[in-house]
C-alpha cells in the first residue's frame, strides 16, 4: 500500500473530483477468507479454524447442517493469544493439532513467567456432532508458573448463506447463554420450527465459569504437565411432529435429510468430556479414514513429492465423503459446499471410478433416490431431473433460498446417465443398473423433452424463478456465458460441453436399453446421439479459430468465445478427429496455458479476467477432463504436461489443490496465485490427479472380461516408476507396476486371474 502522504504529489488530471481521503483507508472486509484455515469434518458437522485453533466469526465456524453453530473459540493467556509455533491437520484428515507458546506471563503473586517457556498443545477431533478437545500445558522453564487462561466462545448460529453474504430480513429466537449444571447451554429457534442447542462441557470445571467465557488460573510446576479438556455437542430438535416425519422423497420437504444432527430430544445426556471422550473420538476418526483409503486402490512411485500428493487428495476425497443411507457420498467441498452436489459428486466419482468404483455405486442411488418427481418453478425441477444441491439450513427451509432441494443444472442430468454407463462397464455390476432403471428412464426422458423443445434438438436451460441461478452449467456464475462482443445472450442457452454430455447419455441409454431388449428405444436413442454429434460440428466449430463456440443462444446465434468448455467435448468424445486435435493444441497455447494449468477463458477473450470466478481462472476438475480429452484424442503427451503442471501447483499449495487458483501466467520464482475464498478441500480438485493419471497410462477397465487394458502409457518427468496397487476388477485384484526402460513407459503386473494387455 502507498504512503498517503506520496500521494499529494501526484497531479490530477481529466476533470474528475478528486477522492476523500478515507478512500484510500480500505475498511476490513469480514467475508475474506483467511489464508491459513484447516478444517475437520463428520458427516453434517465440519469446523474450520485458524492455525491457533481459534475461531474468529467471519468465514469460519463450526457448522452443523449448514448452520454455524459456534461462531468463537479462544483461547487466550492472560488476555493476549498465544503464540503460534505450528497447525495442523493429521495426514488422514482425522484431527488437528495446534503447537502454541506463551507470551510472557504477568505475574500472579510472583515473578513474571518468561516468553516461550510454556508450550500448549491442542488437540481437536469431531466425531457425529461433537467436538472434543485438548489443551495440555507443559512448563519447560525452571521454576513454577501461574497461568490465567480463559476459553471464550459464542455461538451466532447464522445459516451458511448469511456467513456467505446474503442479508435476511428475520431471524428466529436466539436465548440468552446460560450457566447450567456447569455447562453452557446456548438454544436458538429458528424460522424453521426447529430448535438448536449448542452444549459446551469443560473438565476440569472453570475457577470462573461466564455465558461466553470459562476462566481458569493454572498452577504449574517447572517440568510439569497439566491438561484441560473442553466439548461442544450440538443437537437439533424439530418443533412439530410434521417436520419430524418428513418423507424422504419429492422436491417439497427440505427437513427430512439430518443426517448429520438427527432430529432428537434436547434434554439428551450430558456430553463426555476429557481425556477418554478424546481418545474416542480420536479412534473413531481414524478408522473411518482408514475404511475409506481400503476402498481404493492404492497408488506410490518414485517421487516423494508425487506421493504425497496423491495421499493428500486420497485423504481429502474421504474427507469430503459421507456415508450416508444409500452409500458413500463425496460432498463438493469445505466451507461453502459441505453438502450434497449433483454434478461435483459425478465428476469425482468418474474420476476415480477407475480406484474405487464403490463411491460411484453410492452417488448413483442418492442421487435416483432424489430425482425430481413434481415440477417445481422455484426449485427449478421437472419430473426426472437429477439434483444440483441440497441444503438443510434455516433459509433453505423456509424457502428464503430455494435450494433445499434444486434442480437448476441442465447437466447433472446427462451426467448421472453417463456415470451409470461408466460405472457398468467398469464392474460389471448391471443388477445395479437394473435397480436404477426407473431413475435412468425418467432421466433420459427429460433430456429427450428439452431437446425435442430445442430448434436444433440441443440440450439447454433457461431458469425457472428469479431466485434460481441464471447460468446452469458448470460455469454458473452470472457472467460466465456471453457472446463475443461482451453482450449476455437471451435464453435458452445450450452450451457446447453439454450436448457432448447428452449425446454420451443418449449413447448409454442406447446401450442399456440394447441389453434389456428394446430395440425401438435403442434404435432412438442412438439416432438422438448421432443428431447431437451432427449439429454440433455444424453449429459450433468456428473454422477461422480452429476452435468451438461456448454456446448457442435462444436466436440460434453462436456465441464465439474461446472458453476451456470445449474440452469437455473431447473428454467424452463427440469432435471428429483433426477438430479433436486442433482443440487439444489450442488448449495447451499460451492463450489457455498458464504454466500452471488451463485457464476457463483464454486470454484477449471479452470478459476476461484472471481474478475472475469462472473467466479465466485455473480450476483443477476442468484441467482434469481437458487433459483426459487430449489423451482420447492422441495428445497423451499433453495430458502428461496438463499433470505435471497441476502437480507443481499443488507443491504450492500444500500439496492441496484448491477449487480454483488465478489463472496468471507462470513467472519465475513466483507461486500461483490462490483465489480469496475458495474451498479447500474440494472434492473434484483432489480428484483431479487420479483421472488426469489414468488419461497418462492409458488405463481401461473392462470387468467383464476381466481385463485391463493400457495404451501407450506416460509418465511425468521426476517419476521413474509407479505402482497401482489391489486394483480391483470384478472380484479379483491386480498390481500393476510402470516403469521407464529405454525411454519408454513399459506395464508389468503380477500373475494372477486378471489380465493386463499392452495396446500398441
Amino acid at each position: 500500500m502507498q504512503d498517503p502522504e506520496a500521494l499529494g504529489g501526484l497531479t490530477h488530471t481529466g476533470g474528475a473530483t478528486p477522492a476523500a481521503p478515507d478512500a484510500f483507508i480500505a475498511p476490513e472486509n469480514q467475508n475474506t477468507a483467511s489464508p491459513a484455515q484447516y478444517v475437520l469434518k463428520s458427516g453434517d458437522t465440519f469446523i474450520v479454524n485458524d492455525a491457533l485453533g481459534d475461531i474468529t466469526g467471519r468465514d469460519d465456524g463450526l457448522f452443523v447442517n449448514d448452520t454455524r453453530v459456534l461462531s468463537q473459540l479462544r483461547l487466550t493467556f492472560g488476555g493476549r493469544a498465544p503464540s503460534l509455533l505450528s497447525g495442523s491437520v493429521s495426514s488422514d484428515n482425522a484431527a488437528f493439532t495446534a503447537h502454541l507458546t506463551n507470551r510472557p506471563l504477568p505475574p500472579l503473586g510472583g515473578d513474571i513467567t518468561p516468553e516461550g517457556v510454556i508450550h500448549v498443545e491442542r488437540v481437536r477431533v469431531l466425531s457425529g456432532t461433537v467436538l472434543n478437545e485438548a489443551i495440555e500445558l507443559t512448563n519447560y522453564g525452571t521454576s513454577d508458573a501461574v497461568v490465567p487462561l480463559s476459553i471464550s466462545f459464542a455461538s451466532d448460529f447464522r445459516d451458511m448463506f448469511e456467513v456467505r453474504g446474503l442479508k435476511r430480513d428475520k431471524h428466529g429466537t436466539l436465548e440468552p447463554a446460560r450457566v447450567e449444571n456447569e455447562d453452557v447451554l446456548i438454544n436458538y429457534i429458528g424460522l424453521d420450527d426447529v430448535e438448536r442447542r449448542v452444549q459446551i462441557a469443560f473438565s476440569p470445571k472453570p475457577d470462573n465459569l461466564l455465558a461466553g467465557r470459562a476462566d481458569y488460573t493454572v498452577s504449574l510446576p517447572a517440568q510439569a504437565c497439566v491438561s484441560i479438556y473442553l466439548s461442544v455437542s450440538v443437537q437439533v430438535k424439530a418443533l412439530t411432529q410434521a417436520q419430524a416425519d418428513a418423507p424422504s422423497a419429492g422436491v417439497q420437504q427440505p427437513l427430512h435429510y439430518l443426517s448429520g444432527a438427527h432430529l432428537s430430544q434436547i434434554d439428551a445426556a450430558r456430553p463426555r468430556v476429557g481425556r477418554a471422550a478424546v481418545r474416542a473420538g480420536l479412534v473413531d476418526a481414524h478408522l473411518v479414514m482408514r475404511e475409506r483409503r481400503r476402498a481404493s486402490a492404492h497408488i506410490r512411485s518414485s517421487n516423494p513429492l508425487f506421493n504425497a500428493w496423491i495421499d493428500r487428495s486420497l485423504a481429502d476425497i474421504g474427507l469430503l465423503t459421507t456415508d450416508l443411507p444409500s452409500g458413500p457420498y463425496p460432498y463438493a467441498g469445505i466451507p461453502w459446499f459441505s453438502t450434497p452436489f449433483g454434478r461435483d459428486a459425478v465428476i469425482t466419482s468418474m474420476q476415480t471410478l477407475w480406484l474405487q468404483p464403490s463411491l460411484a455405486a453410492g452417488v448413483l442411488r442418492f442421487q435416483a433416490e432424489h430425482q425430481a418427481r413434481e415440477n417445481s418453478a422455484f426449485r427449478d425441477a421437472a419430473v426426472g431431473k437429477i439434483i444440483h444441491e441440497m441444503r438443510k439450513s434455516e433459509m433453505a427451509a423456509t424457502g428464503e433460498v430455494p435450494f433445499a432441494q434444486y434442480y437448476g443444472g441442465v447437466d447433472t442430468t446427462p451426467l448421472f446417465i453417463g456415470l451409470a454407463g461408466a460405472y457398468a462397464e467398469r464392474t460389471g455390476d448391471l443388477a445395479l443398473i437394473d435397480e436404477l432403471w426407473p431413475a435412468l428412464d425418467r432421466a433420459a426422458g427429460w433430456v429427450k423433452g428439452v431437446c425435442d423443445k430445442n430448434r436444433y434438438g440441443l440440450l439447454d436451460y433457461q431458469r425457472e424463478s428469479d431466485g434460481g441461478l441464471a447460468n446452469q452449467g458448470w460455469k454458473d456464475s452470472h457472467d460466465s456465458v456471453f457472446h463475443a462482443d461482451g453482450r449476455f445472450p437471451d435464453g435458452p442457452i445450450a452450451l457446447v460441453e453439454v450436448q457432448a454430455y447428452a449425446s454420451a447419455a443418449f449413447d448409454t441409454m442406447a446401450h442399456f436399453s440394447t441389453l434389456r431388449g428394446l430395440t425401438s428405444d435403442a434404435a432412438d436413442y442412438a439416432q438422438r446421439a448421432k443428431a447431437i454429434r451432427a449439429c454440433v460440428e455444424d453449429k459450433y466449430w468456428m473454422e477461422d479459430a480452429g476452435f468451438y463456440g461456448i454456446a448457442l443462444d435462444g436466436h440460434g446465434e453462436l456465441c464465439r468465445v474461446l472458453a476451456s468448455n470445449a474440452g469437455h467435448l473431447l473428454a467424452f468424445g463427440l469432435p471428429e478427429r483433426s477438430r479433436g486435435e486442433a482443440v487439444a493444441r489450442a488448449l495447451e497455447s499460451t492463450l489457455f496455458h498458464t504454466g500452471w494449468g488451463v485457464r476457463t477463458l483464454a486470454a484477449g477473450q471479452p470478459r476476461f479476467n484472471p481474478m475472475a470466478y469462472h473467466n479465466g481462472s485455473v480450476w483443477p476438475h476442468d484441467n482434469a477432463l481437458c487433459a483426459r480429452g487430449a489423451a482420447r484424442y492422441g495428445g497423451k503427451a499433453t495430458a502428461v504436461r496438463l499433470l505435471q503442471a497441476l502437480f507443481q501447483a499443488a507443491v504450492n499449495f500444500d500439496m492441496r489443490l484448491p477449487e480454483l487458483f488465478c489463472g496468471f501466467p507462470r513467472r519465475r520464482g513466483e507461486p500461483p496465485t490462490a483465489y480469496p475464498v475458495a474451498c479447500l478441500p474440494q472434492a473434484w480438485a483432489a480428484g483431479s490427479p487420479f483421472m488426469m493419471l489414468e488419461a497418462c497410462l492409458g488405463v481401461t477397465i473392462d470387468a467383464a472380461r476381466r481385463e485391463v487394458r493400457i495404451e501407450q502409457p506416460m509418465l511425468p518427468d521426476g517419476i521413474d516408476w509407479l505402482e497401482v496397487g489391489d486394483l480391483r476388477v470384478g472380484d479379483a485384484t491386480v498390481t500393476i507396476t510402470f516403469r521407464r526402460v529405454a525411454g519408454k513407459v513399459v506395464a508389468s503386473a503380477e500373475q494372477g486371474d486378471v489380465r493386463v494387455v499392452a495396446l500398441l
